[in-house]
């Protein structure tokens, strides 16, 4: 419309027009428009973790069509398998690497359309009919939270242990162990997994090196026995690894006498770090009970003490921490959420 030199444009908004199937009019528009906003914000689970337990249940709660998201801290999935040059005990993938693994159970879960995000969890907030995960890029509300963080290997804090790691250092015997089959290797370590460890490697391997660094193991007084009467097991007291050696593998060990300082290189194919796991559970807060090492108080359902929130993986009390027990412990912690989620909403 052209009036006095001067041009208006006008828009009329037909408050009657139908949008879609029978949408009435603007303001109803915008109020259905609105509800959907909030209903996307509001997650049935959002999953703390993407490794082998997180994925499985990220998995598992898409198929039972749950509003999904998984938070995990790091752009690469896959947890601690990723570090690990061959998995030989996962059935069905023989020979597979850890990363290659862990890629296809993250291709697995980008072709069910969960929702993944790049964020580091701080805190989680109980508001009883849901909770508020609070992270560096946000927060995000949901109804149920399946903690799925996993647990880190102890570390010698040494020297060519990073470099070598999935090259001959290893933190997992049953894992790894078969590789080195009539080779030479060590075990670091003087508890029960470390002796269960050397008995473990014994069966195949030509010599086990078992280092402690004081004069007597911690382990069970059995355990202790059957070490002692292997006899390609040598026990070697009162040393610590300095440093682990070798080009593209692992060839041998520099070691030393905490008593004597004498010091010498040890050849060996591998070496197994038993010095201890922790749970990756001191940096989030709201968390659930944990026993005295911190794992999250559980069973095999996943409950934990704090209604709505569910745990699964290597960070739960469990006895096997293996893959394809993570990967169980998210199916039945899905499981227990659709349970919730069918008395309490």
């Amino acid at each position: 419309m052209t009036r006095d030199g001067l041009t208006f444009t006008m828009v009329f908004l037909a408050e009657s027009a139908n949008y879609g199937e029978g949408i009435g009019n603007i303001t109803t528009l915008k109020k259905m428009t609105r509800g959907d906003k909030r209903r996307r914000k509001m997650y049935d689970v959002i999953i703390i973790g993407s490794g082998p337990a997180g994925l499985a249940a990220a998995i598992y709660a898409k198929r039972a069509a749950l509003e999904t998201l998984v938070l995990e801290k790091t752009p690469l999935s896959g947890g601690q398998i990723i570090n690990t040059y061959e998995v030989d005990n996962y059935p069905g993938l023989p020979g597979i690497s850890g990363m290659e693994l862990g890629q296809k159970m993250r291709g697995h879960v980008d072709a069910e359309e969960a929702e993944v995000k790049t964020a580091t969890v701080t805190a989680i907030e109980d508001k009883q009919d849901h909770k508020v995960v609070h992270t560096n890029q946000g927060d995000f509300e949901t109804r149920t939270v399946v903690l799925a963080m996993g647990a880190s290997h102890r570390q010698l804090g040494v020297p060519g242990e990073e470099d070598l790691c999935g090259m001959g250092v290893s933190y997992c015997a049953t894992c790894d162990g078969a590789f080195f089959k009539n080779r030479d290797v060590a075990v670091v370590g003087g508890g029960d997994v470390a002796l269960e460890d050397a008995l473990f490697l014994a069966r195949g391997c030509r010599k086990v090196y078992l280092i402690h660094r004081r004069d007597a193991f911690r382990g069970a007084k059995v355990l202790q026995q059957q070490v002692q009467a292997k006899e390609n097991i040598v026990c070697l007291m009162d040393s610590v690894v300095d440093q682990i050696l070798g080009q593209d593998m692992v060839e041998k060990l520099h070691i030393s006498n905490t008593k004597t300082k004498e010091a010498t290189d040890l050849p060996v194919q591998g070496i197994f770090i038993a010095v201890g796991i922790k749970p990756n559970t001191d940096t989030i807060q709201g968390l659930p009970k944990r026993d005295e090492a911190g794992y999250i108080l559980a069973a095999e359902d996943g409950v934990t003490d704090i209604p709505g929130i569910f745990v699964a993986g290597d960070c739960r009390t469990k006895q096997l921490r293996q893959v394809i027990t993570a990967a169980a412990d998210g199916a039945n912690a899905i499981t227990s959420v659709e349970h919730y989620l069918s008395e309490t909403h």
